[in-house]
């Protein structure tokens, strides 16, 4: 089985998901707790919510195995992007509940992460990487969407309800500044986002993909988009996909990353 599913498109986006994927080798599965088996922190029906990505000539890449396994979104010598935060690492040892995935004396050992890096996450980051230096080469420019989403309400990581659409660049340091402009002039435009709240770098300001990729002075610009699972999903198992809500909030993401392909064909390669 490959680490992820990747399609190749013709213009210059490329909409990467980490976390979507949902299977466990048996291998690990087998010294992990039965909580883990729930994969309650899966970036649920993203490939579905983003349906829109074949039609607009987007490339897509999406893991195939669970965020439990390792988390693509982390940096492989387990930096903590969020410093004197909590924040869960390289490979879990808990969910976002803090309910452990393993026994103390089943936790993965150095040379478990090891060959789990080597295993599914550097398969991952060379195919991204490849195709952002691809169309990089054809095209001037590329924008890199990393797409996510999480349950609206996690205490561990953020008091309260988060907003519906958490855009993340890193304090503007992933992309250039005229496209959060240009993402900030739809959301305001936009007959689609006013049923949706906002916000930009907040508590998400982009994890590792965003922050390692984002290269505005090599004209590729990324951006991350957490979204509350709430505006398109059940939020408690099965976590069941909600095509009711799902389709009130497509339009806008269409709209959100036509109007990054729009600039970009304009100002992208001059940013």
């Amino acid at each position: 089985m490959t680490a992820y599913h990747f399609q190749q498109g013709s213009v210059p986006l490329l909409i990467s998901m980490p976390h979507v994927g949902t299977c466990i080798p048996d291998d690990i599965a087998s010294q992990m707790l039965p909580v883990a088996q729930e994969k309650a922190d899966t970036d649920w029906h993203l490939c579905s919510l983003y349906n829109m990505a074949a039609e607009l000539g987007a490339s897509t890449i999406a893991a195939e195995y669970s965020r439990y396994v390792i988390d693509l979104n982390r940096s492989s010598d387990n930096a903590n992007l969020y410093p004197g935060q909590d924040t869960t690492g390289l490979c879990p040892v808990d969910t976002f509940a803090k309910q452990p995935l393993y026994a103390l004396d089943s936790l993965p050992t150095e040379a478990e992460v090891q060959r789990r890096i080597t295993a599914y996450w550097q398969p991952y980051h060379q195919q991204l990487q490849q195709e952002l230096e691809r169309l990089l080469s054809l095209h001037g420019s590329v924008i890199l969407w990393d797409a996510h989403s999480i349950a609206s309400l996690v205490p561990r990581f953020f008091a309260g309800k988060l907003p519906d659409l958490n855009f993340g660049t890193a304090d503007q340091k992933s992309c250039a500044t005229g496209m959060q402009n240009a993402l900030q002039a739809c959301l305001q435009d936009s007959n689609h986002a006013q049923a949706y709240t906002h916000v930009f770098n907040g508590r998400f300001k982009g994890g590792f993909i965003t922050r390692n990729y984002g290269q505005p002075h090599r004209h590729i610009h990324a951006v991350q988009l957490e979204m509350s699972q709430c505006i398109y999903m059940d939020e408690a198992a099965p976590y069941a996909y909600r095509p009711d809500l799902a389709t009130r909030v497509q339009p806008l993401l269409r709209q959100l990353l036509q109007s990054c392909l729009d600039w970009n064909k304009t100002q992208g390669s001059a940013a």
